[in-house]
């Protein structure tokens, strides 16, 4: 199960396309590029167990990069093209990476980092400019055969930060083969019914971990991943149709853009080839997945996972339908719902998320993150807040860190943004806990609206009276907001604390 096996028995099978240029690269192409560039990381004195570090965007060179350090013993940690040069700085040395790649597609913070970044061997690819040395050009002088030594390598990933400083995830290195069979590769093809040969779009940043994870397994049973350079609703489902995709991994807000498309556009496009579709990395408004499984059909598959690894939940559409907003049952691991002391509570008590049985948190050079996200039974979370019912289904309420607690009332936002996402003037929406003389914390909704020219009085009342039809009075916001664009991942995630931080006088976003 290795890019390699493939290229010797389909060389000319593309093992990916870059949905926006056209680009195709062959497996024939990809193994070369990456045997090529096993070399150069050799030839740099890098051995098993080194990091290099990869800072871009949806670039062609991607998959060849992260192929090269794989079959060199390598970790490499994909760093968010969003980042600033502060905090690309930060995932660097927490790393320890000897060697960056970057691309003109990461914008200005290109410039800034080798004035940052000490010791650091500097490569760029694409457009090169000083003092990056050129990637293509030095791999280019590399032979195409396999390096004497090769071994699995693995990624090394790096939370998404959106509740404060990110933190690496270091897999132990097997010291084994590099087609040796990956658990997600398996999966993909034994639970979400992925044929080995499938078409499979990928709509999110490659540098995050169920994108780079998801594509890297398809391209070890010889599939075909369509690239989408940076997401469109409209240009996604174009590409379905083109290039008959048949599987792929989404996020809730891919789906909530799709649904925002007027109906005539959502039609045009034949979307019959699609067999499997894959969702996770932030809970999924009822609504939202009730219209995609109508218009999709009983295909779509959920999972709830972080890139710690420590527990693995899915549920199918058909267990969905009967269990609506449940993320599925542990399959990795047992999940445990427990109170604030750590002790596992009854079902549909609602209390912290953890799994029992599962592997044990890791996290690089944070060993009070262990310690904080592990409990008295050995039991680890990921953070988030949630139930169970009598089967064992998981229901999730929200992150335990994102809780409001108004005049004694613990409020969590996650209800009240499902709802506000479904009225047809808005496009996104953040709940968050501002201060209040007298309540301690009030409810505040700040909404991205659809079309900015209703930011104003007649939308704020209309979003009030919708969220009171739908929601207590206690769980209501008392303010709404307005923002042309929230700081949202492009894998779905919100970075809310941004948000949070400008009502208690901390510098964040701009609000109105």
């Amino acid at each position: 199960m290795h890019p390699t096996t493939h290229a010797k028995t389909h060389p000319e099978r593309a093992a990916y396309i870059m949905a926006g240029s056209g680009e195709v690269v062959t497996y024939r192409q990809l193994d070369e590029r990456s045997n090529q560039g096993a070399h150069l990381f050799r030839s740099l004195g890098l051995k098993t167990g080194d990091v290099i570090a990869i800072f871009m965007d949806n670039s062609p060179r991607y998959f060849e990069i992260a192929w090269a350090a794989q079959r060199a013993g390598l970790y490499y940690t994909c760093i968010s093209s969003k980042l600033t040069a502060g905090e690309v700085e930060y995932i660097v040395g927490d790393c320890a990476a000897q060697v960056l790649i970057t691309s003109p597609g990461v914008g200005p913070v290109a410039d800034e980092l080798p004035g940052v970044l000490k010791g650091v061997k500097l490569y760029m690819v694409d457009q090169v400019r000083a003092p990056y040395e050129d990637f293509e050009a030095a791999r280019a002088a590399m032979p195409t055969t396999p390096i004497a030594d090769e071994t699995a390598g693995s990624d090394m990933l790096y939370s998404s930060g959106t509740t404060g400083r990110p933190k690496g995830v270091k897999p132990e290195l097997t010291g084994g083969p590099i087609d040796a069979p990956t658990a997600l590769a398996v999966m993909s093809r034994d639970m979400f019914g992925f044929p080995e040969a499938c078409t499979y779009i990928s709509p999110a940043p490659l540098y995050h971990a169920a994108p780079l994870r998801w594509t890297m397994g398809v391209q070890r049973l010889g599939g075909t991943v369509v690239v989408m350079e940076k997401f469109d609703p409209e240009q996604m489902l174009a590409a379905i149709e083109k290039y008959k995709v048949d599987c792929g991994q989404f996020v809730p807000t891919h789906f909530v853009r799709l649904l925002k498309l007027p109906e005539e556009v959502r039609t045009r496009y034949d979307v019959s080839s699609l067999r499997s579709a894959v969702h996770a990395a932030a809970p999924c408004p009822i609504p939202v997945k009730e219209q995609m499984i109508a218009w999709w059909g009983p295909i779509i598959h959920e999972y709830y996972a972080g890139t710690e690894g420590n527990g693995f939940c899915y549920i199918s559409s058909a267990e969905w339908l009967t269990h609506k907003g449940s993320v599925g049952r542990g399959l990795t691991a047992e999940v445990k719902i427990c109170d604030e002391n750590g002790e596992p509570l009854p079902p549909r008590s609602e209390g912290g998320v953890y799994f029992s049985g599962g592997a044990p948190l890791s996290y690089h050079n944070a060993p009070e993150k262990v310690k904080e996200g592990t409990n008295q039974h050995g039991w680890t979370t990921l953070g988030d807040v949630g139930w169970v019912d009598e089967e064992g289904y998981l229901y999730l309420t929200d992150r335990k860190s994102f809780m409001i607690i108004s005049g004694g009332v613990n409020i969590y936002p996650q209800e009240l943004e499902n709802v506000l996402i479904g009225h047809p003037k808005v496009a996104d929406a953040a709940v968050v806990g501002g201060p209040h003389e007298e309540m301690g914390e009030q409810v505040i909704a700040v909404i991205q609206p659809m079309d900015w020219a209703d930011a104003g009085e007649p939308l704020r009342a209309e979003l009030m009276a919708y969220a009171r039809q739908h929601l207590s009075h206690v769980k209501s916001p008392r303010v709404i907001d307005f923002m042309a664009e929230l700081p949202r991942h492009p894998t779905g995630k919100l970075y809310k604390r941004l948000i949070r931080d400008a009502y208690w006088g901390k510098e964040g976003s701009k609000i109105v």
